[in-house]
Parts: C-alpha cells; structure tokens; sequence
C-alpha cells in the first residue's frame, strides 16, 4: 500500500519517533518499481533507517483508507496491542477440562466405593480388638506408674502453690542487687502465693470430702473411683520416650510430595534442557490421587514425556522412592510436553491385583475384559470384539497369567466360542478345557500340527462369516460387523470365537507348519476383526522367525511385560516404542512379574498390572462357566467330545503326484487343485471353492515350504478350450522334493 504525499519534493523532518520513507517519488511506486520494499532494520525496530536529506520526503498523516487501515511505512507489525480476541465459549470449555471433580473419584464407581468402605471397616475394627485385647497390659501400666504420677502431681502442686518457678528470677535480681526490681517481684510472688494457698487448699477440702463420700458408697462405685484415680495417676507419671498405647500398625513413612521435592528430582535426570533454572510449571496443585500424590505440571518448552519416561531409576533414586511407586505419564491431549507425575505410597510390584470377574456368573464380551488395574488402582478394561492382542516377555514375567485373565473373561460369555492351544504343554490352561471348543495343550508336532490345523480353519471361518454378513439386512447390521444382536442370532454362526495361541512362537518357527500358519493368522487378523474372530497371541521369544511380521504389524492391543533388549520390546509394543520412552526393558526382573506396558487400550501406553489367577481360582471360574453353558447348550466341539480325537492326515506332495500322471510334465495351479479335491473332499474341498487367482495363490502357498516355485504353464483347462499362459506346477519338482523330503524325515501334513 502506498502514501499519498503533498510535496513530493519536500526535505524530510522526520522526528526520533516518526518513519522514514521509501526513496523515489509516488509514480515510481505506482509503477511498481519500488513498492512493499521492506528493511531489515525497520522489521526489528519498527521504523524505517534515516535517509539523506536532498532525497527525504515528508510523511503524512496516516489515515485509514476504504481498503483497511494504513501501514507505517510499509511494515507489517508482528505483535499487535493489547490482548487477543477469544470466544468466550472457548475459553469456557478450556477451563472445563480443568475442573476438579466434585464427588471424590472413589465414590463414582460403585465397586471402588464399597472396597474403600470395606477397607475402612476392617481396618477400624482391627484397630478396635488390636487395643481392647491389650487392656489388661494397659491397667497393669497405669498401676505401675501411678506411685510416680502420685509424686509428680504434689510436687507439680507444691511448685506452683509457692511461686518457686519464678525463684530463680528472683535470685538473678538479688545477684545483680536490682533492689527496686526485687521489691516488685516479691511483692508480685506474695499476691499469687496468697491467692494460689485458698485455691489449693479448697482443692484439698474438696478431694477430703470426695473421698469421705466414697468411703460409704458401694464397692463398685469405691472400685471405679480407684481405678479413675490410679488411671489419672498413670497417666501423669507416663515417661516421655515410652507411650502407654502400642501402635496396631506401624506406619510407613512416605515423604509427601511437594513442588520442590518434584523439580529436585526432575533436574537431576540429565536431560537437556532440564535442569535447576528450567521453567517448570505446575498446573494444579498437588492432590492426593488413589493411594498416592499426583502433580500434573509443564516441562520446560522442548522437553516431551518421551524425555522423562526412560529414566525412572533416577527418577526413583532423585525421589528416595522404591522403583515400583514411580510412574510418570504423559496426557498428548493437552500437549507432549504435559506430565503427569504420580508417586504411590506402595510399590506396585508388591501388590496383588484380584480378578474383577472371580465372583461373577456370567459376563459379556462385548463390554470388555477387566484385564488388571494401572499403578494408581484404577481398573483396566480391555476391550476384546473388534480387536486381536499379542502378549510377549521373557519366562517367567507373568504373560500365562495375563492370558489366564482374558480366557476366563471370555469364558464367562456363554455366547463366547472358545479355541484354545497351549504349546507349551505345561497345563496352564487346562481347567478351561471344558468349555472349549477347540483345545490342545502339548510341545509335540502333532499339538503344533493342530494348531495349524485351527489357524487354516479359522482363515475358512472367516471367509464363511464374510458372506453370512453380506446377507444380514442394513438395518440389523449398518457397519457391516457383529454387533451384540447380531452375536446372540445363533442360525447366523457369528457369535464371538476367540482362539488363544499360548507360547505360539513353537507354531510360527516350526519348520514345516510355520510359514502357513503366518499367512493364515494374518488373514485372519486383518479380516476377521469384524467378523467377531479374535486371536490372542502370546510369545516368550519376539524375533522376526518366531513372529512373522504380518501378524506384529496388524495386532490392535500390545502387551509387553518385561524383555531383554530394544528388538523383542519394539517387536511387541511396536516401531520406536523403544524410542519413545516405551521401555519394558525398565522393570525388573521376577519382581515386576506380571506388569507391563499395555498399547491399544488407552490413548496412550499405560503400565498395567494383570489380574493374578492361580489354578484352583481359575478352575471355579471354568466350572461356572461349563454349568452355564451346558444349561444354554451352547457347548460344542471338543467340550461334548464332537471332535475326532486324532487329525487326518494327508501327503500333500504324494497326492499331488498321484493326480498328475507322468504323461503330464506341467500342468496349472487350479487343475492340480480341482482334482485334489475330488481325490480328497474333506480335505481339499475348501480349496476349490475358492474364486479366482484365490484358488491359484492357495497352492502356490502350500508348496512354498517344500521350496516348490510355482510359473507360467502353456496349456488348457482339461485339454478343452483356448489355450492360454497360466500358473501352474512342474511334475518332476513334486517329485524331486517328495525325494528330498523322505530323505530328511517323514511325509508332511497338508496345511
């Protein structure tokens, strides 16, 4: 924008506190040769640089033009006056989010309310029997020091009847020969010692006519005066440094948390940009918070969460606090440099976390599992439809429980069908093999061969659910996946099916069923979410071969317990979790057992303690839920003995050689497969129902662990037809990898 100027040829007068202006006339910037030019100098002072007088130009009044008003020679101010307009209603929501709560957090669950009720009642009462049980050691205490209390109570009288506190004043003024000074002061102790003899003697009178009172009253009330007497004299003769009552319990003392301890201990972490002059802001006061204090604070600007997260030792050792009452979150909802810094009263690895559902009969999946309780007691509640989770730590951590908490979760939905494989063989899981459908417990190649056997079956579930779905009306399923509704419509068959794979690194490094089993789990993973079909991992080694990286990369929940390095805990958690600050590495081996970091559950990762359940805890809550399921009849399968107790199986190489003659030295991929499944239809039968390139790709799978490539074939569909290039096999590879094969060890099994 550009001034309009009276005299262009005017010298310029421009004061310490008035612009300069541009060179060259108006025309010259209506030309646009010299328009908008902007210097350095004014941009940081907010005026233009003086220029020589025989070119200057006098500067007009500025005034604001239709378009808007006027700039001062040209510079855009960056900070305007005055505060910012905001909406008021903005600012109300801000401070909304601030509020604190007006019912106490433990009186809005019901649950948390009668526990802490509980707590309070027990403790009241220990405390009561803890000290009524001590009463007689407390009368013979009085007893013992009431001569003492006796003596102190008529010295005490005497001292203060004569003044002889005031005695030694008296004789420092007598020293110094103060005679003025002692005259007051005597004069002053004779009015209190006249004063003081009436009130002790009418003491004295009194006490003489009580006791001539209780000499003729009844021996009960001669008794309880006695015993008053003795109590009081007690009392009085108690020494300093031993108490009469005994403690019932013995405190724990816990430093309580204030803003300076916090800062000490944040700026002793070494990191940058932290340290005693950093501007730490502290937005709340600092509250109690569950068993424990909470600050919720600012890090100075350019320190994140992610910074603090993976120093706790420090953290703990800057706190003087055990490891495991140290927890600090962050809240991204506000910003990644909020902190929320919470230190309990107990550490978390001594505490034992109850199941929720120990008690109950019957429960749905569909609202989630109670699954464990984070540091501050709270419980956590994972959710199970619509998800598929994965579990890792080292032997030894706590992961078989973990699993424990969410099959017996799921267990207690009688709708819930239960697919369970424990390759382990150590019978953790055991009880619950009632109740499942599909069940295995065992380390040997025929357990792992069923498993896979379950992964292949599922990935046909699917695909069978996807089509019932396609059918269901827009109305009764409007997002096209399994709704509570739609799970109790048992003649639809998409009722939920959970298929827990305890230790499945035995199944996925397997030599011969592995690789198809992490094709099959990811297809299930990343279809079957919908479909009411959840898979539950859980691994002690977390390595590319023991987890494939398809089935890592799609699970929606994480829960990592600890681990040995940065690999195995990104592995679980996800990419940079290590990074980010998302340590499991951190806790501690045995003591941390069954605590980790839980992703997928919470806006961010929140460490969470699982639920602990022994066997017999386990084996109550599987005889409820197999009582409520066979009075429903919703048991099936291995739980009614409906399963055959061995798997067919079948030579996949061998019958491939058996429906391609010698007379046919290449023949296509869905040949092959239509033929197996007319030699073999309860095996092979699933396969050429598949449509398209599907039918295709799922031989070419199937050969691929026997290092069978498949390629282009000349030839027709059954020497009928046009000609054509398509996928297909050679014979003599089959037959050179059967030789191979029975070289190294027996036939296979076909996946």
């Amino acid at each position: 924008m550009t001034h309009q100027h009276d005299n262009p040829n005017q010298a310029d007068d421009n004061g310490p506190d008035r612009p300069a202006q541009l060179d060259g006339p108006v025309s010259d910037w209506e030309d646009g040769k010299d328009a908008e030019i902007v210097h350095l100098d004014a941009a940081r002072t907010g005026r233009h640089p003086q220029r020589s007088a025989d070119r200057s130009e006098p500067d007009p009044v500025d005034e604001p033009s239709p378009a808007g008003p006027v700039l001062e020679g040209s510079v855009v101010r960056v900070d305007q006056p005055g505060d910012s307009d905001r909406d008021w209603r903005a600012d109300l929501a801000e401070k909304s989010r601030t509020r604190r709560p007006i019912i106490p957090l433990w009186l809005r669950s019901r649950r948390e309310a009668i526990e802490t009720l509980k707590w309070a009642t027990e403790y009241s009462a220990y405390l009561a029997g803890y000290q009524i049980s001590r009463t007689p050691l407390y009368a013979g205490r009085l007893t013992v020091r009431s001569p003492r209390g006796l003596v102190r109570l008529i010295g005490g009288m005497v001292r203060w009847t004569l003044d002889l506190e005031g005695e030694p004043v008296r004789i420092a003024t007598v020293q110094k020969s103060d005679h003025e000074a002692y005259i007051k002061l005597s004069r002053q102790r004779d009015s209190r010692v006249r004063l003081r003899t009436w009130i002790t003697g009418t003491s004295l009178i009194t006490l003489l006519i009580a006791a001539i009172v209780i000499a003729n009253a009844p021996t009960t009330a001669q008794w309880t005066a006695l015993a008053i007497a003795v109590a009081v004299l007690g009392v009085i003769g108690k020494p300093a440094d031993r108490p009469l009552i005994d403690r019932a319990v013995l405190p724990t003392r816990v430093e309580k948390l204030t803003s300076d301890i916090v800062i000490r201990a944040l700026t002793v972490l070494g990191v940058s940009g932290l340290n005693a002059k950093a501007d730490i802001n502290f937005v709340a006061p600092i509250t109690r918070d569950g068993p424990g204090w909470r600050a919720d604070l600012d890090l100075p600007h350019g320190v994140t969460v992610a910074d603090i997260l993976d120093k706790r030792p420090r953290l703990a050792s800057g706190l003087r606090r055990p490891l495991g009452c140290i927890w600090p979150e962050g809240d991204p909802t506000i910003h990644e440099g909020r902190l929320i810094f919470w230190v309990g009263d107990r550490d978390l690895s001594k505490t034992m976390v109850a199941f929720a559902l120990s008690k109950a009969s019957r429960h749905d999946v569909f609202k989630g599992i109670p699954f464990g309780a984070d540091p501050r007691g709270r419980v956590i509640t994972v959710p199970l439809i619509q998800h598929n989770i994965l579990m890792g730590s080292q032997p030894g951590q706590g992961k078989t429980g973990a699993v424990r908490a969410l099959a017996c979760g799921a267990a207690l939905d009688p709708t819930t069908e239960m697919w369970i494989h424990e390759l382990k063989g150590t019978g953790d899981l055991d009880p619950l093999e009632k109740i499942s459908h599909r069940f295995v417990s065992g380390i040997q190649d025929t357990a792992i061969a069923y498993a896979a056997d379950s992964l292949s079956m599922l990935r046909k579930e699917v695909m069978r659910r996807a089509e019932v779905l396609k059918t269901l009306p827009p109305d009764l399923c409007p997002d096209k996946r399994v709704t509570r509704q739609i799970a109790d419509l048992r003649t639809r068959g998409l009722h939920p099916l959970v298929a827990i794979f305890d230790e499945c690194q035995n199944l996925f490094a397997h030599e011969e069923y592995g690789e198809q089993a992490g094709r099959d789990a990811e297809f299930v993973i990343k279809l079957g979410r919908a479909l009411g079909v959840v898979l539950i991992l859980a691994t002690q080694r977390p390595d590319k071969r023991s987890l494939p990286t398809g089935v890592s990369a799609n699970v929606s929940i994480r829960f990592c317990l600890r681990v040995a390095g940065q690999m195995e805990n990104d592995m679980i958690l996800g990419t940079s979790a290590y990074q980010n600050g998302i340590r499991a590495t951190t806790f501690v081996p045995e003591a941390d057992a069954g605590t980790g970091y839980l992703v997928g559950v919470t806006p961010v990762p929140k460490v969470v303690k699982a639920a602990y359940l022994n066997t017999p805890a386990t084996q109550q809550i599987a005889d409820r839920a197999h009582a409520l399921r066979n009075h429903l009849g919703t048991l099936s399968g291995h739980a009614i003995n409906e399963e055959p107790e061995h798997l067919p199986s079948y030579d996949l190489l061998a019958d491939i050689a058996a429906v391609v003659p010698a007379s046919e030295a290449k023949v296509w991929n869905e040949v092959v497969v239509d033929r197996l499944a007319e030699l073999r239809p309860d095996a092979y039968g699933s396969w050429a129902e598949l449509e398209g390139g599907a039918k295709t790709a799922h031989l070419t799978a199937s050969l691929k662990p026997y290092g069978i490539k498949t390629g282009q074939v000349w030839g027709t569909p059954e020497g009928r037809g046009k000609a054509a290039n398509r996928i297909g096999i050679v014979r003599e590879d089959i037959l050179n990898a059967i030789t191979e094969r029975d070289k190294r060890k027996g036939p296979g099994v076909a996946s």
